[in-house]
């Protein structure tokens, strides 16, 4: 499979009046052509700050990129200069935002907006582009798109809002779409038509994407791979069933648990992660969710875990994959989907710094 981006040990912290904040501590991952990568998480863990250093958009200062690489298509995007970025941006790599209304400019026509695209990366005549826009609202699911391309954006719902933002990130056809939670100002049957347009123009298009949610709801329905962060770390990554049905780390027991199931019967109360996510200018010693974690060993106070492989696709950073750990049962309402995984290896795999 090609491989598309490579992150390697990035570093992102933001200069602030308390100090310094370390927003992307050691983040590490792989996304390859054609596939989707959801990146979950609590509010505050990191993931829109790590999909904002890719498309190179964190204002520096305060922010900075204080190492690592971000390797699309063999080359480093931590070295290019901003001038060189404007030749990626909207092209190579596409970026569909939280909230449409304010990404949108209210003062263009929704068709001004997308052909802007297509003027500036595909050098397009303006006849064409608008003919071009057209066809991209179409292709998004916006009916009457000859009338629409000349409308403004108060004129949309919030979920033609959403699919026009759709049609201007996918104009110069780029390999990476990142998508930082299209969904969540969205009502929920809104939400699965959008869901099933991006699946459905990722197979047309062969794009790349990176889906950034807290919803694990959304996750199942939409992602290849899922990367789980908390404090600036990716504490786990595997495909969605061994996600879903054989996770590994307490944070991911803890988001299983604290999600709704149609298995559950209405005396089972929802499980909720006890405390707050840790503050950044002062990461804690040791494991960061030691704190907020039940299962947490002495060791976790002191040191921080290293990376265990579960097998080829699935790694998760606890010390309760040691060997030496004790045997511990994850809570009820994630014991009940586990399911024995024939990719799994018979015992996790130390793996070692620098790999």
């Amino acid at each position: 499979m090609e491989k598309i981006l490579e992150v390697k040990d990035l570093k992102v912290s933001f200069q602030v009046y308390g100090g310094e904040v370390q927003a992307v501590r050691g983040v590490s991952f792989d996304l390859f052509k054609g596939e989707t990568l959801a990146v979950v998480g609590e509010s505050g863990s990191g993931k829109s700050v790590l999909t904002q250093t890719i498309m190179k958009l964190i204002p520096m200062p305060p922010g900075k990129i204080t190492g690592g690489q971000m390797l699309f298509n063999g080359e480093d995007i931590v070295r290019k200069t901003d001038k060189e970025m404007e030749k990626i941006r909207g092209k190579e790599i596409s970026m569909i935002f939280q909230d449409p209304m304010t990404s949108l400019n209210p003062t263009m026509r929704i068709g001004l907006q997308i052909m802007e695209v297509l003027t500036k990366h595909q050098n397009m005549k303006s006849t064409q582009a608008k003919e071009r826009a057209v066809e991209l609202l179409r292709l998004v699911g916006i009916p009457m798109p000859e009338k629409r391309v000349n409308q403004y954006p108060h004129e949309f719902s919030g979920g033609m809002r959403q699919r026009a933002m759709i049609a201007i990130a996918l104009a110069a056809n780029p390999r990476l779409l990142i998508a930082d939670e299209p969904t969540t100002a969205l009502d929920v049957t809104i939400q699965a038509q959008i869901l099933d347009l991006m699946k459905d123009l990722q197979k047309k298009m062969d794009t790349s994407i990176i889906f950034i949610t807290h919803d694990l709801g959304v996750v199942a329905n939409v992602a290849d791979r899922v990367a789980v962060m908390y404090a600036g770390q990716i504490v786990e990554v595997g495909t969605v069933d061994e996600i879903f049905y054989d996770p590994r780390h307490p944070y991911t027991w803890g988001l299983l648990a604290s999600m709704p199931s149609l298995d559950s019967d209405q005396k089972t109360e929802l499980t909720a992660i006890p405390g707050t996510p840790p503050d950044l200018t002062n990461p804690p010693k040791g494991d960061a969710f030691a704190a907020r974690n039940e299962y947490a060993l002495a060791i976790d106070f002191e040191e921080e875990p290293p990376m265990f492989q579960i097998s080829e696709t699935h790694f998760a950073k606890t010390w309760l994959l040691h060997p030496d750990a004790p045997k511990v049962e994850p809570p009820e309402a994630v014991k009940r989907r586990i399911r024995k995984l024939s990719s799994t290896f018979e015992k996790p795999i130390l793996i070692k710094e620098g790999k």
